[in-house]
């Protein structure tokens, strides 16, 4: 078996401490994940973990960054060859519930944005991680379904919308399948607007 080089070696223990710190943060909460705590369940030192990242707000915003741009990636590929777009949002809806089953996402998301706001640390960093992934989420939405953009709409509040319905965490509690349903139920009527839009016709309440 080949030996592994410093950088393969770097990235490998960069990639397990990431999963190490997902897990920690999801039992304890963020406040309640300690660096030690990380380190220990990945298998390595602190100094480890310091030589891979600045703190614990460091790595979480990584993991963050890693999950809202493989959200865009995942949704790009699957979306990429659905043409019919009853059937583009059918399956959004499976994808919504399916990333809606695990709760942590969306949970440790807020109490990280929440304790940045109260030690006045919220900053562009945490901002840019949900406006990039839901403008982008929203450019595939609205080029895919061909939807209309009357203000004060706009890629960032459509993506928005479906991300928080998907990851908002309340829905996922009250039964099996809400998260999907929501925006099967809000996506259906932004395309039927945007095709009363086009046609003139005014829409039915």
């Amino acid at each position: 078996m080949a030996r592994l080089t410093r950088e393969q070696s770097q990235a490998r223990t960069k990639e397990k401490l990431l999963a190490s710190a997902y897990e920690v943060m999801a039992r304890y909460g963020y406040a309640g994940a300690s660096i030690e705590r990380i380190a220990e369940e990945a298998g390595y030192s602190k100094g480890a973990f310091y030589s891979n990242f600045a703190n614990k707000e460091d790595i979480f915003l990584q993991l963050l960054a890693g999950n809202a741009g493989g959200d865009v990636v995942q949704l790009t590929e699957l979306l990429g060859n659905c043409d019919d777009p009853m059937e583009l949002i059918d399956v959004l809806a499976t994808w919504a519930n399916n990333r809606g089953d695990d709760r942590r996402w969306g949970m440790l998301a807020i109490e990280l944005l929440r304790m940045a706001q109260h030690d006045h640390t919220l900053g562009d960093r945490h901002i840019k991680l949900f406006r990039d992934q839901w403008e982008g989420v929203g450019k595939i939405l609205i080029e895919k379904l061909d939807l209309v953009m009357q203000p004060p709409a706009s890629p960032f509040y459509i993506g928005g919308i479906v991300l928080e319905l998907t990851y908002g965490g309340i829905s996922s509690f009250l039964r099996e399948g809400a998260p999907g349903d929501m925006v099967r139920v809000v996506l259906h009527d932004m395309y039927r607007s945007s095709r009363a839009t086009k046609s003139g016709v005014p829409v039915k309440a």
